[in-house]
């Protein structure tokens, strides 16, 4: 009886201490909510890359992509070489293109570790035959700039973004 008390005890602290460990090594995540307009240009919709850039101008990580027809992707070159040419992960965090002249509502969710420490969130844009914006759109990843509205210079003519 001792002995399967002492086992039991022994495999609650080993349970608890892996419940603990995944706890610490889980992220918080700060959930944005992103009302995206298009200007009024003709052609067909716009595929949208979504990224965190680190503080060094690099690509971070893929947060939303508008555009579910993978055979575009790489039409959007900095996010696709960020990516290392492999879609595999944008499944789940991917929607619809935007037709000119349209509006989307989308959330993504950003590392709370990264706020207010030199992260951007960079919406990079292409339209099928036309020109593409390495840059469409940057705002830098503050408390500040987590509730407001910015200007686009590519396909987007603006973004709102409102954080909980």
């Amino acid at each position: 009886m001792k002995n399967i008390t002492y086992k039991m005890v022994l495999l609650a602290v080993a349970i608890f201490s892996m419940v603990g460990f995944t706890a610490s090594n889980t992220f918080e995540a700060q959930t944005v909510k992103c009302l995206l307009q298009t200007k009024n240009y003709t052609g067909e919709g716009a595929y949208i890359a979504v990224s965190l850039i680190n503080d060094k101008g690099g690509y971070e990580q893929t947060l939303y992509m508008v555009g579910d027809d993978s055979e575009w992707y790489e039409s959007l070159q900095q996010w696709y070489r960020g990516i290392g040419h492999k879609e595999d992960d944008v499944d789940a965090i991917s929607g619809a293109t935007i037709n000119p002249g349209a509006r989307a509502i989308i959330a993504f969710d950003v590392p709370k570790e990264k706020l207010d420490k030199g992260y951007k969130i960079r919406f990079e844009s292409a339209v099928e035959d036309q020109e593409y914006y390495t840059s469409d759109l940057e705002v830098p990843f503050t408390t500040e700039s987590l509730n407001g509205k910015f200007e686009g210079t590519g396909y987007i003519r603006y973004i709102r973004l409102i954080s909980k």
